[in-house]
């Protein structure tokens, strides 16, 4: 049994359910202040109205041990200041005394909170709840002796790494060299399998000097309904989700490539205002517009396509109501770390059957806005809630290739 605090509840999200817990009546009047609070952040405030929701969905799952000012008693003579958090651990107290819980757990990582709590608590029972980092790449880097590479290779249709479906695996001998890369269907392992990106607009392109990553990224456009890639800038993200769009473009694979776009201006740079022009010039003016023109060669290129109904710039502002069905598009999500879950699940939500989708963008460094930060952004949880399922791969792209300049700056 866990008795959590405020702080330590908010990074159960989750797995909450995971052990018997409690929790105090205090804690959830802060949840409820934090979720509207001008003051707090916009992860904590999203993680505040999760919890929320995850509460109230699992009702009977908990206890809620319901705070009285008698419970402040056996902290009186310590002289204690009356804060909220210490009517937290005075709750966590009577608790544990009425129901004889003596092997109850009381978390919290405060640490002043932690000090006060071991003067009523054993040491031992006073815990902290580590935040939990998801480091999921989509790709599973191991390195195997020789005895443990030919049991590996003896058991095809053994998941024996616990990889998710369409998720990848390199291998890599004693020496460090890599030996093999394949991927678990669910049912076995096969080989990646791609070709080269041909197309008018970009040429022949494939993976960049055999980066391994990429090839990866290469297998899974082929072979997945929606990719996400992931990785710093340089790395090779829209280059080729691009170069793969243009190949299927040329060949009559997809009657359209749709851009969901996000025109987010970047984080600590002065905004230039009003634009003016139709919907389309002001997009091209925008970071999408120059990403566009970047890849293929010219604004008069990008203009060309979008005369031709080739392809359509749909900002996430218009694109409620909008439905894919019947247009056989493949959908570009551009620099999809400035969206939050609603946006995101806005946005896959348009997608039909005859489409497939390729979401890009860097979570971990190029997310402008805080309102998409943290366990609010839409690219982290579509890891989370996509990943296992037969359509979806993912990638995280790890070299960057522009430049050396561009390679060195990944360190400021």
């Amino acid at each position: 049994m866990i008795f959590y605090d405020t702080s330590s509840l908010l990074l159960k999200a989750d797995n909450l359910f995971d052990d018997d817990f409690v929790i105090s009546s205090i804690t959830l009047n802060e949840l409820e202040h934090i979720k509207t609070s001008s003051h707090k952040d916009a992860d904590v405030k999203f993680a505040a109205r999760r919890i929320l929701h995850l509460l109230d969905e699992n009702l009977g799952n908990y206890q809620v041990h319901i705070f009285n000012t008698m419970m402040l008693e056996p902290f009186e003579e310590l002289c204690y200041e009356i804060t909220d958090d210490l009517k937290i651990l005075a709750t966590a107290y009577d608790y544990s005394k009425k129901k004889y819980c003596w092997d109850m757990k009381f978390a919290t990582n405060d640490m002043a909170l932690k000090a006060i709590a071991r003067t009523v608590f054993n040491e031992e029972d006073v815990i902290s709840i580590e935040e939990e980092e998801d480091d999921y790449s989509g790709v599973f880097d191991i390195q195997l002796s020789d005895d443990e590479m030919a049991d590996f290779y003896s058991r095809p249709d053994e998941n024996i790494f616990n990889l998710n479906t369409n998720e990848y695996i390199n291998i890599y001998d004693k020496d460090h060299k890599l030996v093999d890369t394949k991927v678990w269907t669910g049912v076995d392992y096969r080989h990646l399998s791609y070709g080269t990106f041909s197309s008018r607009y970009l040429g022949d392109i494939k993976p960049f000097k055999g980066d391994i990553y990429q090839a990866c990224f290469a297998d899974s456009l082929m072979n997945n309904k929606i990719t996400l890639v992931k990785g710093p800038a340089g790395s090779g993200k829209s280059f080729l989700s691009l170069a793969y769009l243009m190949h299927l473009l040329d060949r009559g694979k997809i009657d359209k490539v749709i851009i969901f776009c996000n025109t987010v201006a970047t984080k600590n740079s002065a905004k230039l205002g009003f634009y003016p022009g139709t919907r389309t010039e002001k997009l091209l003016d925008s970071q999408i517009g120059s990403l566009l023109s970047s890849k293929l060669g010219s604004r008069i290129m990008v203009e060309d396509l979008i005369d031709k109904e080739k392809l359509v710039l749909l900002p996430l502002s218009d694109c409620r109501g909008y439905d894919t069905t019947g247009m056989n598009a493949g959908i570009y999500i551009s620099e999809a770390q400035n969206m939050d879950i609603t946006l995101m699940k806005l946005a896959l939500q348009r997608i039909g059957n005859d489409s497939i989708c390729i979401i890009d963008g860097d979570a971990k460094t190029q997310v402008d806005d805080i309102a998409f930060s943290g366990l609010n952004n839409g690219m982290r949880r579509v890891s989370k809630i996509f990943r296992g399922h037969n359509v979806y791969g993912e990638v995280e792209l790890k070299h960057i290739h522009r430049s050396t300049i561009a390679a060195i700056a990944e360190n400021l």
